[in-house]
């Protein structure tokens, strides 16, 4: 039995794909956020390359990867796929367990895999400075990294939680040039109207987009990136998904299930993505399953309604799934995922019962990333744990009903920079953080944006 299936540097995948043109429903427009209208491009104008926005809104289903972005991929792509046999004997399961291993990027996730094309159409249009949030320095490291090579600087906004409790990701970021500041912050009008109502304030990814685009928006050289949620930032991971059928297609194999972890949807969407386009095409029926954290359960306990993908309210109004963009959740360690919003692609999908979700809990996800590094070796990041969990869940409920599916993950990240969480959970410290229905409802009651009907 192959344990590692690998892939050629001619192998990464040419173009990226676009399930909108798949899609029975297409995504509702953004609208914006003051007369509640839909908005033309020129509303984005301020926070993106043309090019970025001509793929926000394109319908075709293929887009074509530049060669220089494909010679940038080359340095961590095509990552390797792993059968999960450790996994699956600890288990004592029949079925299958595959993950595709994203970890192995400069970065250690999967997020350079659109960082490096942001950066790159970026620098063809001459801007010389991008701002972004971070919550758990994920995409601030990743975007840090892809900007030093193309020449632009970097400021990143990073969630003051995190910022204090992951120096490393932080002092990463540093190393690839950018600088990095704790938010809320005073360096911007919407950082200092939060610290006046809470000195204190933990920060969240809203207040902290808040920030990126008030100073991206000030500046005519400046640009805005987002490591999450909107469509073209997913349809650039989705060459995870496309190389993971190549792999499986030489171990003779196919999922039955796909699952990854789930903050905002890039992560999701990289994997699933082009298996669902077997499900919108073929009429196959492979389950897609979106993992998120019981401490801010979107998918699984928001509403389906138009929202600011911000705090502050700069950002267009976007159609997802939402707790409502005041909403700070827990600050559990799965940073990546503590996000009050689903993007508008993947919301639509839930809303059509064309894919699943299901929550999980802090304990049982560290339980299941110990289980995943002690049978297989790698130490998972906590955004990764939601999937593992996920997956043994489903191959537990395999082997009660006598079935032995093909289960496919994303293991979109290490858990190097991690340790502290894990020195927590290890000491019975770790506190467990699931949200109340009072604490929703409150959120979701200070929303006085657009509804949708269903």
């Amino acid at each position: 039995m192959q344990k590692k299936i690998t892939l050629t540097e001619d192998e990464i995948p040419e173009s990226w794909y676009n399930i909108v043109a798949d899609m029975p429903n297409k995504p509702l427009p953004p609208l914006h956020p003051g007369t509640h209208e839909p908005i033309g491009p020129e509303m984005l104008a301020p926070l993106f390359p043309m090019e970025l926005i001509k793929q926000e809104v394109t319908a075709d289903k293929w887009v074509g990867i530049p060669d220089e972005v494909r010679e940038v991929y080359k340095i961590w792509r095509p990552t390797p796929m792993f059968r999960a046999t450790g996994l699956e004997k600890m288990l004592g399961t029949q079925a299958k367990i595959y993950y595709k291993y994203e970890g192995v990027s400069p970065a250690g996730s999967h997020k350079p895999n659109t960082a490096v094309p942001q950066a790159y159409y970026n620098k063809q249009e001459g801007v010389k400075r991008i701002t972004t949030e971070t919550g758990a320095g994920q995409w601030g490291s990743a975007l840090s990294f892809a900007c030093q090579l193309f020449g632009i600087e970097c400021d990143v906004y990073m969630v003051r939680a995190s910022y204090e409790g992951k120096p490393y990701r932080k002092i990463m970021m540093n190393t690839w040039g950018a600088n990095v500041y704790p938010s809320p912050s005073e360096r911007t009008q919407a950082g200092r109207s939060i610290l006046a109502q809470d000195p204190n304030s933990p920060g969240s990814l809203g207040i902290a987009i808040s920030e990126a685009v008030e100073l991206a928006m000030q500046a005519d050289d400046t640009k805005y990136a987002l490591g999450s949620v909107l469509n073209h930032v997913l349809m650039h991971q989705t060459v995870i998904g496309l190389e993971a059928i190549t792999q499986l297609e030489k171990a003779g194999d196919f999922p039955d299930i796909v699952v990854a972890p789930f903050g905002g949807g890039s992560n999701f969407a990289g994997i699933a993505f082009p298996f669902l386009r077997y499900n919108l095409e073929e009429g196959k029926s492979i389950r897609c399953i979106a993992a998120e954290p019981a401490s801010c359960p979107k998918l699984t306990r928001g509403v389906f309604r138009y929202d600011l993908g911000d705090t502050v309210g700069m950002t267009p109004l976007l159609p997802m799934y939402t707790l409502g963009h005041n909403f700070i959740p827990a600050p559990i360690h799965a940073g990546g995922l503590r996000y009050h919003g689903a993007g508008a692609i993947v919301s639509q999908l839930l809303n059509d019962g064309l894919i699943e979700a299901q929550a999980f809990k802090q304990l049982e996800c560290f339980d299941a990333g110990i289980k995943f590094a002690r049978a297989e070796g790698i130490i998972p990041a906590p955004e990764a744990t939601h999937a593992i969990a996920t997956v043994i869940r489903e191959a537990q409920r395999a082997n009660e009903e006598g079935t032995s599916p093909t289960i496919l993950f994303n293991l979109c990240g290490h858990g190097h920079f991690d340790m502290a969480s894990y020195e927590q959970y290890l000491a019975g410290k770790l506190v467990e953080h699931e949200v109340t229905q009072e604490e929703i409802m409150a959120s979701l009651a200070e929303l006085d944006t657009p509804t949708i009907n269903a």
